[in-house]
């Protein structure tokens, strides 16, 4: 199934800019559990992310995604920069960008929304909460919303 209009069926690409390796597993396993095909990148900093994005250094390959979970403490550049810069660049700006932090601090939700995420979601520490939040993210984003069409 795509969440695309137009366009043959493929798998929908997801990219989770995450440094814990351990959310990592566990959002790979609840986006699994979302039974579409999908295909998941994984950067751990945002100069990674961007150069995925910008298909620069080892990323050169690389598809654009459909959709970028974003954490916002990173190493490197932080996710707040990373926000920044896709939604300045024209050719990223319409790529959805969930915001996906343990922060539920006032200030950070409304830093994500000026910087023009999607969306800023507060990862639970409760593993079902987790799952559960995941799945909300996948269904709409990947199967309810129709995303715009993603050029290679």
């Amino acid at each position: 199934m795509t969440a695309h209009s137009g366009e043959e069926a493929r798998a929908l690409r997801v990219l989770h800019v995450e440094d814990n390796a351990g959310d990592v597993r566990l959002v790979a396993e609840a986006l699994r559990e979302l039974g579409i095909a999908l295909e998941v990148y994984v950067t751990p900093d945002g100069s990674q992310a961007m150069e995925f994005l910008r298909h620069e250094a080892q990323f050169t390959g690389a598809q654009r995604p459909d959709l970028i979970l974003l954490d916002f403490n990173l190493p490197r550049k932080g996710g707040r920069e990373v926000l920044a810069e896709i939604k300045c660049d024209p050719a990223l700006k319409a790529i959805p960008v969930v915001v996906l932090s343990t922060s539920t601090a006032p200030s950070d939700i409304a830093e994500a929304y000026k910087l023009r995420a999607n969306c800023y979601v507060t990862k639970s520490v409760d593993l079902q909460r987790l799952f559960e939040t995941i799945a909300v993210i996948g269904k709409f984003w990947l199967q309810l919303a129709r995303l715009p069409l993603a050029a290679a």
